[in-house]
Order: C-alpha cells, then sequence, then structure tokens
C-alpha cells in the first residue's frame, strides 16, 4: 500500500507524487472528480470540490466508484470522515429535481426525494424571495418563470437540482449531413451521417452527440468538453441534425461566426438563406443564426439598454449553443435564467473560469456530459502531440531596479515585456525556420517591437476583420511563415497548418488563456504530427509566479513543461535543449546562434 502514487488529506486535497510509476495512471483517475490547484514539481495537488463530484456524478460516476478510485490511488488509508463527506456531497446530485406541475400551466414542481432535505429547505429565505410556496413535505410549487434563478440558488446553498421539467420544441427546421438521404419531420433515427457517403463523425464526436441527445429522450442541457481541434463545432451541427430545429449559436468573435456558418453550409443541406450571421457588421435574424457575445453585451453608453439581449427571443429557437462558454459574459447568464424551457448545449475546451463562475455555467446551461481527454485524442492521432517548454528569460538590471520602486502591476507588466525576450524569440523563430509560426502576446508595445525585428505581419482588435482574414489567409496558404498576434487571436481562428507558437506574454495566471493559446497549434500536422509550445518568463520576477497558474490546466491534461534558462545576456543552450531529446537541432547550430 505504501507504494502508491497518492496521499489523500481530510480537508479533500489530494498529493499525487509526480515522480511515481503510476503518476500518470492516477492522473487520468483524479481528473474525472477532482480539479488540479498546484503543480510543483514533485507533487501536484488536487481538491475534491462540491461541482466537481456532481459533475462526475453528471457523468455516471458513483459515489462507491469515487471511492474506490481514492483507495486504490492512496499510500495511507483514506480518512474515513472524507469518505463519508464522498458520499454526502455525491448523494445530494439527484435528489432534487424539478418537474412539470400536473394543473398550473405557470408553474413547476420541485420534488424532493426526502421530507428532511424539504424542510431543510423550507428555513432558506433566498428561496422564499425566489417563490418557492411549499405545498407538501416534499414538494414545492415555483414559478415557471424563475426556474433559472431557482436552479442558480439551490447550487449555490449546495443542493444541485435535476432539470426534468421539459422543454419546448422550437420551430422545426430540417437539418441533415450534405449527401444524407432525407428522413421524416422528428425522426427518431440519428445516426450521426452514416448513410452520407462523404461525411462521418468519428467515434468520439458521435459519442459526444448522444450525451447530450440522452439526456430526457431529445437532449436538453450540458456541457461538452473537448480540446481545441476536435470538432467541437462538428459535434454542435450533429445535436442541431438530431434536434431537427432552429437554432441560435453564440460564439466568442466574429471570425469564429463565420467558421460556423462556412461549416454549416459544407457539412449541412442548409441554404445561405436560411443561415444568418448577427455581429457588429450584420444584424441577419434567420433560422440558424450565428452570433457574437460581444454584440449581445453591446450598450450605446452606460447605463443604456442592451437592445441585442431581444436576439433570444427573435424567433421560436429550439436549441442555444454556446460555444466557447467558459467565456460567456455575465449579461448572458443573466438571459439564459429566463430562457430554461429552451434547449442550451455548451462547447468548451475548458469548464476554466477566471470569474469562478462555474456553478454559474452548471445550473444555467447544464452539468458536463462529456469530456474527451486532450492526451487520448493525441494517441489516437487526431491532434497533434505538442512539446511544452518554458525558457526563464533574465531581466536587464535597470528594469530590475524599475521594478522596486513599481506597483504590483507594473512590476508585472516591466517582467512581462522584459525586452531580453526579444533576442530569444530570435532564436527560436530560427531554429524552426521552416515552421509556421505564431508569436502571442498581450502587449501592444512588445508586440510591435517584435513584428518590427522580425518583419513581420502584427495582428492586433485594431485591425478590421477583413484585414486579419487576409493575413490568416496567406498563413493559411504559407505566404506568409511568421505572425505575430495579440490576444484577439486566443480563441477560434482556424491555423491549421501552425506548428510553433511562442508565448510573450499573457493574461496574468489565465488558465485558460494558455489552454487555447496551446489549441492553435492541435491541428493534426502532415509527418510526425508534432508540434513546439514555446512559454517565455521573466525569471524572479511576479510573472514567473503567475505563469505556474497559468500552466494549470494543461498539466492537469498531461502536458508537462521543460523549462531552460536563456544565459546572460538572453541566449538559449541549444546544446543543452538537444540533451533532452525534445528537440531536433541539427549539429552545427549553436555556434551560429550565440
Amino acid at each position: 500500500m505504501h507504494n502508491k502514487p497518492c496521499i489523500v488529506q481530510r480537508d479533500r486535497t489530494i498529493l499525487l507524487e509526480t515522480a511515481h510509476a503510476d503518476a500518470e495512471a492516477a492522473r487520468e483517475q483524479l481528473a474525472q472528480y477532482a480539479d488540479l490547484i498546484k503543480s510543483p514539481t514533485s507533487f501536484h495537488t488536487y481538491r475534491l470540490t462540491p461541482l466537481s463530484l456532481w459533475n462526475a456524478a453528471a457523468g455516471g460516476m458513483t459515489a462507491e466508484a469515487i471511492c474506490s478510485s481514492l483507495q486504490s490511488l492512496s499510500r495511507w488509508d483514506v480518512p474515513a470522515a472524507l469518505l463519508e463527506e464522498v458520499f454526502q456531497l455525491v448523494g445530494r446530485y439527484g435528489q432534487l429535481s424539478l418537474l412539470p406541475h400536473p394543473t398550473l400551466a405557470r408553474s413547476l414542481l420541485l420534488h424532493s426525494n426526502g421530507e428532511a432535505l424539504m424542510q431543510e429547505l423550507t428555513s432558506k429565505r433566498s428561496l422564499m424571495e425566489i417563490g418557492v410556496r411549499w405545498i407538501s413535505a416534499n414538494e414545492a410549487e415555483v414559478p415557471s418563470d424563475r426556474r433559472g434563478v431557482l436552479k442558480q440558488e439551490l447550487t449555490r446553498l449546495g443542493y444541485p437540482v435535476l432539470d426534468q421539467a421539459g422543454y419546448l420544441d422550437g420551430q422545426y427546421l430540417n437539418i441533415l449531413w450534405r449527401g444524407e438521404t432525407p428522413r421524416p419531420e422528428r425522426d427518431e433515427d440519428s445516426n450521426g451521417g452514416s448513410n452520407d457517403p462523404r461525411f462521418k463523425l468519428r467515434d468520439y464526436q458521435q459519442k459526444a452527440a448522444e450525451s447530450f441527445r440522452d439526456v430526457g429522450g431529445e437532449g436538453g442541457n450540458g456541457v461538452l468538453v473537448l480540446p481545441c481541434g476536435a470538432g467541437k463545432t462538428v459535434i454542435g451541427i450533429a445535436a442541431m441534425r438530431d434536434l431537427q430545429c432552429e437554432t441560435l449559436i453564440l460564439t466568442s468573435n466574429t471570425t469564429s461566426v463565420r467558421q460556423w456558418i462556412a461549416e454549416l453550409l459544407q457539412k449541412t443541406t442548409l441554404s445561405a438563406e436560411e443561415i444568418g450571421e448577427y455581429s457588429g457588421q450584420r444584424k441577419e435574424v434567420r433560422p440558424v443564426t450565428v452570433a457574437t457575445y460581444q454584440i449581445l453585451t453591446h450598450r450605446q453608453g452606460k447605463g443604456d439598454e442592451q437592445q441585442h439581449m431581444k436576439l433570444f427571443n427573435e424567433r421560436r429557437w429550439g436549441l442555444i449553443i454556446y460555444d466557447e462558454v467558459h467565456l460567456l459574459p455575465a449579461p448572458v447568464f443573466r438571459a439564459t435564467a429566463d430562457i430554461q424551457a429552451t434547449r442550451r448545449l455548451g462547447l468548451t475546451a475548458t469548464l476554466v473560469r477566471e470569474d469562478g463562475r462555474e456553478h454559474d455555467v452548471f445550473s444555467l446551461i447544464g452539468p458536463k456530459r462529456y469530456e474527451m481527454p486532450w492526451k487520448k485524442l493525441e494517441e489516437q492521432g487526431w491532434i497533434a502531440s505538442v512539446d511544452c517548454t518554458e525558457i526563464k528569460v533574465p531581466l536587464p538590471d535597470e528594469i530590475r531596479e524599475a521594478c522596486k520602486k513599481a506597483g504590483k502591476r507594473e512590476q508585472y507588466r516591466l517582467a512581462a515585456e522584459n525586452p531580453s525576450k526579444l533576442r530569444v524569440i530570435r532564436q527560436l523563430v530560427d531554429l524552426h525556420k521552416d515552421a509556421q509560426t505564431l508569436i502571442i502576446g498581450q502587449y501592444l508595445d512588445q508586440l510591435h517591437a517584435i513584428a518590427e525585428e522580425l518583419q513581420a505581419p502584427l495582428i492586433t482588435g485594431q485591425m478590421t476583420q477583413d484585414q486579419r482574414n487576409e493575413w490568416y489567409k496567406a498563413f493559411r496558404e504559407g505566404a506568409v511563415r511568421v505572425l505575430v498576434v495579440s490576444k484577439v487571436a486566443n480563441f477560434a481562428v482556424d491555423l491549421p497548418d501552425a506548428s510553433v507558437a511562442i508565448e510573450v506574454s499573457g493574461s496574468y495566471g489565465s488558465r485558460q488563456e494558455e489552454a487555447q493559446r496551446l489549441g492553435r497549434l492541435l491541428r493534426p500536422k502532415q509527418g510526425e504530427n508534432r508540434a513546439y509550445f514555446y512559454a517565455l518568463v521573466t525569471e524572479d520576477s511576479r510573472e514567473e509566479m503567475f505563469a505556474i497558474r497559468r500552466q494549470l490546466f494543461l498539466i492537469e491534461q498531461g502536458y508537462e513543461y521543460h523549462a531552460f534558462q536563456a544565459k546572460h545576456p538572453a541566449s538559449l543552450d541549444l546544446m543543452a535543449m538537444r540533451h533532452t531529446n525534445r528537440l531536433q537541432i541539427p549539429d552545427g547550430k549553436e555556434a551560429s546562434w550565440r
């Protein structure tokens, strides 16, 4: 027993010894029901949270299975009190249900499996303010228009509710895979396009679509978690095809809007007249409408109404798809709380939110229904293998002195914009001289300096969408080998040939940003199917501290960062890098780079 890889502690934390022979297998188990919160070299720290346990329960995992897993991994006996707490927390999932009211059209029933729980809830003032009215020992009436707010509050109180109140079908819309044989309206058969000679879902895409469809028979709510490049758009289209209804698709930016529209036109029988773009440039409301979060939350002035929120009620939507659901803005949460009778599907590469509102995604969009680990897709060859390297860059003495007099925010920025990074960037670009390379950063002054040094195009939010698309097209066609990009390229930019990314600065400790940036490299590559991700971090600085947090999600997914130091004056020791066998550096390169 003492040779097990984990130490399970009473406070719900789990320490995983990273050097243990079974560490990788243990990590795969822990990722199903625990969150990674720290990742020092020797031990990674996981924590069991109510939300991580409820998401596991929503995916079909029992308390017995979770406790059995903990006991199989633990070096010593798992504290009995912890096992009891796991049973208690997992047991809460499913104790409460929302059901249709048998007689009142504008009310729902909140049903409890136990009278003791309902008795406890009667003392909660917040539930009374929502309009909950107790009618028996285990049932209460709830106004149907308070459905979303009730679910949010019950989750906050620690009692997630199963929403079985049903959904509106929405306006019928015939959607088929291109080349697929037509079928009758609302046909139960959903074979994922197996009778289409030109298009067929991959096995994991089929399972993801089925996991949403099987909720409540025809699909109702939930989040699907898959890596960048795994085909989340196709899975969303499969859900539309299963439900055969008018659909509102919300996504992160105009580039993503147009990618959705292109995929819909290429892969389905929908015509261009049936698909609308609703963005800053166009306001088309059609049977399938693709909109940005930004346009929904846009105001003419401070204090003005968000006029475009009316889009939620413009048509009889049968399904709303929230792409990049981890980016969902707070005002859209509020609107979503009001439309709980409409089916909702969330798509994302990570459930991590930097604002801590994962509970709202869980209660309003739905629990995690399916997750495909990044490394599993890599093993199957569907996404590229990525080598992650953190390069620690020294800070010039004069800037270090300036940091001593600066506030914390300015200290971070001075470290992030470290001019010594420029030489390292040049070396990496030369090292991968035949690769399509993205240089990604946060600060425009820094990016302008890099673009000027490399004589490479710079893409920022100040550039028009059409200009950006022209540079992306040139990059895809190989006419441009290096692009310098701001955070506008963090999400939904399809650059399949990018095989090197150099991160020069970022949004403090944003785990989702790190994951999305690495995700730019995951499209399958020809040959060895390998890509390289470099994070340039100023050593002994506030940036170094935030970098540890940034890497958490990817480490949880099984990625390992190899650390190197750039020597003064900020040049790489390429010989040391070669000895790790992580990079194929030709003989003789070192001399020409020093």
